[in-house]
């Protein structure tokens, strides 16, 4: 039965007011697992989205022998392995240690840095290297020491495990995901500064860019220190309460940074990447792909590894990976292996949480639900809006920002939303849970 009435939006809206943080950050790492349904869970950071051959060949290894075979990319451009013993945990950081995807214990889970992945591969953007800045944010991070004993300064390793750092290379895609500290690269050949990628913003030089979105989760920190609030994210804090320009310029200052104001500052707003061959300005080809509702096999991703034409892949925050240098005849093989390589592909834009058995809370199996609605592929017509299947109300993974269908999981059926107009699907075995998904899905004209 469909039943259609107008609620509050349940995006980002439903959330109301920023949640009071009592409780300490539980968030898993490659170190710290969390004990899911389907056994543990580890999160693999990869700052930048950036793995060699080697290293995705080591997560294809640590899948199949430690857990149950399965990849999930997170919206994060990080990777989870899932089904993994309790116990493994030793031979699991041994393995990443090995394989350089784990080069400090103490880091690990601050280590969140997302960067634009077409960078150098499409001819847009504003020029600047974001991989050699999450490179070098990466090793700054990782190079924080311990403090001393008397020394009451918070450190880097105090940051959540949500905190992120954006780094844009001016195409807007990476601001669009509002993370707590972005980098946008200017025209002039410098970068703006900012908190939750809004103004006002900072002009620093590109070279001092690393060390000054650094500082910048540094000024969070001592924001939190001397109000005493307990907060993850900077958008938890009250508007008066989050850290200032003029003190982050300041900091940056005492640091040897010169910082000059950005009042004007607007940041931009891309879209993220699509499926399919990337062609740069002097003719050179790469490709982008994305994995089915997020999640891989080992065999899918060892194809990719295999294809990869340069020792490079770079997972996005999209759930895709992009293959810099990689010539357009890879991508039927990877569409046979099930692989979503077109815009036009029903998978294109879907992504669902992990749902029943994997996890408790979860209120339906969505990941099957969410795959036996998607419809063949399009033949025209306007691109559908993204949507997302969660099986209960923490919609692990959902899309940040912008127009997307949410479809949550009731117990009884589902929620279709879109835009604060809900349709409830009482029978999710039948075809109106297809068809209200696609209702939803078709854009305003």
């Amino acid at each position: 039965m469909l039943a259609a009435m107008a609620i509050p939006p349940t995006s980002r809206s439903e959330q109301g007011k920023p949640p009071a943080r009592e409780a300490g950050d539980a968030c898993p790492g490659a170190l710290r697992l969390h004990l899911a349904d389907d056994g543990a869970l580890a999160r693999v950071r990869l700052p930048g989205g950036l793995l060699t051959v080697r290293q995705a060949h080591a997560l294809a290894d640590a899948a199949e022998t430690l857990g149950d075979g399965g990849l999930d990319l997170t919206s994060r451009g990080n990777v989870q392995l899932r089904g993994l013993a309790a116990g493994c945990g030793a031979e699991l950081g041994g393995r990443l240690r090995a394989a350089g995807l784990l080069p400090s214990d103490r880091h690990d889970r601050v280590r969140n840095v997302a960067a634009s992945p077409l960078c150098g591969l499409d001819g847009r953007g504003a020029g600047a290297d974001v991989q050699a800045w999450a490179r070098a944010l990466d090793a700054l991070l990782c190079a924080d020491t311990p403090r001393h004993p008397d020394d009451n300064q918070p450190q880097l390793t105090d940051l959540s495990g949500r905190f992120l750092f954006g780094l844009d290379d001016g195409r807007g895609d990476i601001a669009a995901l509002a993370p707590d500290v972005t980098l946008i690269a200017t025209a002039d050949g410098h970068a703006a500064l900012c908190f939750a990628a809004t103004g006002p913003a900072l002009h620093v030089s590109a070279g001092d860019a690393p060390r000054a979105a650094l500082l910048a989760a540094a000024e969070f920190l001592a924001v939190l220190d001397k109000s005493g609030i307990h907060a993850w994210r900077i958008r938890e804090l009250a508007p008066e309460l989050r850290p200032s320009a003029d003190r982050l310029a300041a900091r940056l200052t005492a640091s040897g940074i010169a910082a000059a104001p950005l009042p004007r500052f607007e940041p931009p707003h891309g879209a993220p990447p699509e499926p399919g061959v990337l062609t740069a300005p002097d003719g050179g080809r790469s490709l982008s792909v994305a994995a089915p509702l997020g999640r891989l096999t080992a065999a899918q991703w060892r194809l990719l590894a295999g294809s990869a034409a340069r020792d490079e892949l770079r997972v996005t925050p999209w759930r895709g990976i992009v293959l810099p240098g990689t010539a357009e005849d890879h991508l039927p093989r990877l569409a046979a292996a099930g692989l979503v390589t077109s815009a036009d592909s029903p998978w294109h834009g879907a992504g669902a949480c992990a749902g029943r058995p994997a996890c408790a809370k979860s209120l339906a199996d969505v990941r099957a639900d969410a795959a036996a609605c998607l419809t063949p592929a399009r033949t025209g017509g306007p691109r559908p809006l993204p949507v997302y299947w969660s099986g209960c109300a923490r919609r692990c993974g959902h899309p940040a920002d912008g127009d997307w269908v949410d479809v949550l999981a009731t117990g009884d059926g589902y929620r279709v939303t879109v835009r604060g107009e809900t349709t409830t699907v009482t029978s999710p075995a039948s075809p109106d849970l297809a068809g209200a998904v696609a209702t939803a899905r078709t854009p305003i004209r």
